[in-house]
């Protein structure tokens, strides 16, 4: 119960904006409640006090229960629509702020678990979250509801009222029961149903190389597999409810066969008339069916909302999940200058990746990082952006430990065009406009004219709103490098980082590119990783990278009379494809 209790203020801390909308709908539960407990005992009367005046009393008995069928129907409006706007307001808030820590687990995190972790608990879990306090609320009004027949039934015989509430007691319990199981059953479904999601999400977007491998067998034993898993537990959930659900009604059923029996006895001793019998055995479902299903399917939403809260709560409040970290400097205007000072880094605590490096870049120039694949450059760009976090030395952004900046002074300052760049689910337009908001329409065409773009884009029918795909579904390699590319252009970051950046282009495109990369030269810091000799030749500096440390460096032609192993590059040597990340 405390930890419910805690869950439930910290889904309200997310409706505070909508407590007035909480008012309403909680006064107008509490006033329904009232009005049908009321309601019972006004007819329980009316039934056992027909003697005399029949028409008289029928009158104001059925005008009394319009006005509660009218007061009822404006109430459920009323409730309805404040509820609505309170869930509406709960849901938003609470996967804005899950998307926001989701953006701020760090990437070996996100790396560790399927995307259907975050999506589960994002979508399904945040609804859950939202519905406590309107389906908990209704549940709750019904049951109140229904304990007004018991006090009703109270009213008109004792004896049995104390039958009910023993019938009742016993029928909880089994409730109870079933609850506490299938809370349990839940929690492993749920963790299932997160595999099965991020399996899914692969079959729809791997779709194209699934069918380029022949792997549909295999990737579909796969899938049958984790539907199997998640069936079976769902197989099991529902055969415990049925189980469990069937007992119950046996109860039920022998209990209302002992309670004819009881009024029976007591029609023939003269406690009760055989109207009020009719009566009372009448409100036997109000009772025995519709509270005790009632307070199970309360109970039930309850350990699904704890279910739910711990999930989300461990994204938000718990280390389950690294988050990112960054400093409190803020640089308003970098320069663009660097340094690695021995650096060391690995991705699983084991394997080094990166073995004490250490280089400078100056602000405003040319670097190129070449070697074998593996070999840690694109590893490079992730620590600058701090997409990881060194395992030991340092890394200066102006001379300032990027460690002890925030992130807007690394981010916004930051922009990397990698080989497959991910390109939303959106409009050319607003695939732009994600890095600049307030993008106008020349600096849009300008930044595509500029990444070879823009004649493409003329062809087709909706232009710049044309919407591309998941993934950019509908554009080529070739043209989701451009696009993403333009993207830079538009962010125009002191620091741009290629990495592979061109590596599906034409060789005509390649060369308008290089022309574009060469015009942003001496304005900003460049660094480039790519297959593509032409690429780099003009670079201010080559590093050539080997085990994670830097084997050579210069020009292009001094590496070329004094490194054997770029000079190999040149010549089409050992490394065919030797500049490749």
């Amino acid at each position: 119960m405390k930890e419910t209790w805690n869950n439930l203020k910290k889904v309200y801390s997310f409706g505070k904006e909508y407590k007035k909308n909480m008012i309403v709908f909680t006064v107008s539960s509490f006033f329904a409640i009232i009005i049908n407990v009321i309601y019972p005992i006004f007819t329980a009367r009316q039934l056992t006090s027909l003697t005399t005046g029949l028409f008289e009393q029928l009158f104001w008995a059925t005008l009394v229960v319009l006005l509660f069928d009218i007061l009822g129907a404006i109430r459920m409006v009323v409730i309805r629509r404040n509820t609505q706007v309170f869930f509406r307001g709960v849901f938003q808030k609470i996967q804005m702020r899950v998307s926001q820590e989701i953006l701020r687990i760090t990437i070996s995190d996100i790396d560790k678990h399927s995307s259907g972790v975050f999506i589960e608990r994002l979508n399904h879990d945040c609804s859950e979250l939202s519905h406590i306090f309107t389906l908990g609320v209704g549940q709750l009004t019904g049951i109140l509801t229904n304990i007004g027949v018991l006090i009703a039934v109270f009213i008109i015989n004792p004896v049995i009222f104390l039958y009910y509430f023993v019938a009742s007691f016993i029928i909880t319990c089994f409730y109870l029961r079933k609850v506490k199981i299938l809370s349990k059953k839940e929690q492993t479904l749920r963790t299932a149903n997160e595999k099965n999601i991020g399996l899914t999400g692969e079959l729809v977007r791997g779709v194209r190389d699934i069918k380029m491998l022949n792997a549909r067998d295999s990737f579909m034993k796969a899938i049958n597999q984790s539907i199997m898993d998640v069936s079976t537990k769902i197989f099991e959930s529902r055969n415990i409810e049925m189980n469990y659900t069937a007992f119950i009604e046996c109860i039920r059923a022998v209990s209302e066969f002992l309670l004819v029996i009881l009024l029976v006895y007591l029609i023939q001793i003269g406690m009760i008339n055989v109207a009020t019998a009719v009566v009372l055995f009448s409100y036997r479902t109000n009772i025995m069916s519709n509270l005790m299903q009632r307070i199970g399917e309360l109970l039930n939403e309850v350990k699904m909302f704890d279910v739910s809260a711990n999930r989300v709560f461990s994204l938000l409040d718990t280390t389950e999940f690294s988050k990112e970290t960054f400093g409190t400097k803020h640089l308003g205007k970098v320069h663009g200058d660097f340094e690695f000072q021995d650096v060391c880094f690995s991705y699983d605590g084991k394997n080094q990746v990166l073995n004490h490096l250490s280089f400078k870049v100056p602000a405003n120039h040319t670097v190129a990082f070449v070697g074998k694949s593996g070999a840690g450059k694109s590893t490079i760009f992730s620590l600058l952006c701090k997409m990881y976090p060194v395992t030991q030395g340092k890394i200066l952004l102006d001379g300032v430990d990027i460690n002890e900046l925030d992130e807007d002074s690394i981010r916004n300052n930051i922009t990397i065009i990698s080989q497959n760049p991910y390109i939303f689910n959106m409009s050319i337009r607003d695939n732009l406009r994600l890095v600049k908001s307030d993008l106008s329409d020349s600096e849009m065409r300008r930044a595509c004219k500029l990444a070879c773009l823009d004649d493409f884009i003329e062809t087709l029918p909706e232009g710049y709103d044309t919407v591309v795909g998941e993934g950019g579904v509908t554009l080529s390699g070739g043209q989701k490098q451009r696009l993403a590319i333009a993207r830079a252009f538009v962010q125009r970051t002191e620091i741009i980082l290629f990495d592979e950046a061109t590596s599906a282009l034409d060789n005509e495109t390649q060369s308008k590119i290089e022309e574009a990369i060469s015009n942003l030269q001496k304005d900003y810091t460049i660094l480039i990783i790519a297959h593509r000799l032409s690429t780099i030749v003009n670079s201010d500096m080559i590093y050539f990278i080997e085990n994670g440390q830097v084997l050579a460096k210069g020009t292009h032609q001094t590496l070329l009379k004094t490194c054997s192993a770029y000079n190999l590059l040149g010549t089409g040597g050992v490394y065919p494809l030797a500049l490749a990340t």
